[in-house]
């Protein structure tokens, strides 16, 4: 799968790599490409999942998408045991940011 925004792919990994959490795709984080994102001052903390980090989204010179992807650095451990897998640094994609197969 991928996620572009575009015609540019800003990650891509394999299905079996991918990590389904409440609707969304969290790629794994060596398949991100993180020129493409910076993070974003955006606070908010999960209160299964843990404290977030949001990134901000730009690509070639396009104006910048805010928070429109996301990632838990450390997660609480039950999280672990409620997703059946690790996802820390794991990041997921929102709104203009695609993930298509």
């Amino acid at each position: 799968m991928k996620a572009v925004l575009g015609d540019t792919v800003i990650a891509e990994a394999n299905d079996d790599d991918l990590i389904r959490i409440e609707g969304n795709w969290y790629f794994p984080p060596a398949s991100v490409n993180e020129s493409f994102l910076s993070e974003s001052p955006t606070p908010y903390t999960c209160p299964w999942k843990g404290e977030c980090q949001y990134f901000t989204v730009t690509v070639d010179g396009q104006d910048p998408l805010p928070d429109r992807a996301w990632s838990y650095p450390h997660p609480y451990p039950t999280a672990f045991e409620r997703v059946g897998k690790d996802f820390s640094g794991y990041v997921a994609f929102w709104k203009e940011v695609q993930v298509v197969d």
